[in-house]
């Protein structure tokens, strides 16, 4: 894994801090497109703190209605089927954070983004975490974490992959990782320089910061 670090992964105060890392990566001004914004946290963060034109597609109407209560723009779409109406190079930032296992096609789904966008911001929550692997090794069941809060049969995360997974797939399409954050139990941030294995054995999240492979001018 070599690419730059995020720096301070704790810049911005928030509740969710890989939203926090999110915001931290992006440029003030940027014209931003948030895909399964839910409520609208991360919007309402990039606006207050880095004065972003956002953007927002959510799935559910009730996370649509929250986010235009805050009077934010966004409107009611699924990140499978509709990404594919979006024109080339239309944001700066195209985001898809804690979404991508929820979605039916993840490398369709990030290909877009990458066409979209010219950088794309990917957080989820990390299947080779060690709690994980154990629950699974030594219980024989399904594992349920802080970030995988679902049980089995009610769960929406249908494509669950690891950092090394995520990492691989970046490659197959031709992308750049130019910045990447793991963050442990606690939130905190692991070590940059630790080897890969140790992200993905100790990361129980990842975000990464994408750039399309070959940009256009």
């Amino acid at each position: 894994m070599n690419f730059t670090p995020a720096g301070d992964a704790r810049p911005l105060d928030h509740p969710r801090l890989d939203l926090a890392v999110i915001a931290e990566m992006v440029a003030p001004g940027a014209r931003v497109l948030d895909v399964g914004c839910g409520d609208g946290a991360l919007l309402q963060l990039l606006a207050q703190k880095k004065g972003v034109d956002g953007r927002g597609v959510e799935l559910s109407q009730r996370g649509v209605n929250e986010c235009v209560a805050k009077g934010l723009s966004v409107i009611q779409g699924d990140a499978d089927t509709d990404l594919a109406d979006y024109p080339d190079d239309g944001f700066d930032y195209v985001i898809l954070s804690q979404t991508l296992q929820a979605t039916r096609r993840p490398r369709a789904a990030l290909a877009n983004m990458l066409r979209i966008g010219r950088r794309a911001i990917v957080s989820f929550p990390n299947f080779g975490y060690w709690r994980v692997r154990a629950q699974l090794a030594f219980s024989g069941r399904m594992p349920v974490t802080g970030h995988l809060a679902y049980h089995w049969h009610d769960t929406p995360n249908i494509h669950l992959c690891t950092i090394r997974d995520f990492v691989e797939l970046v490659d197959e399409l031709g992308a750049h990782i130019e910045r990447g954050v793991a963050l442990d139990r606690s939130s905190a941030p692991i070590r940059f320089n630790a080897p890969w294995w140790v992200w993905n054995l100790f990361g129980e999240q990842a975000v990464f910061l994408l750039e399309r492979g070959g940009r256009r001018g």
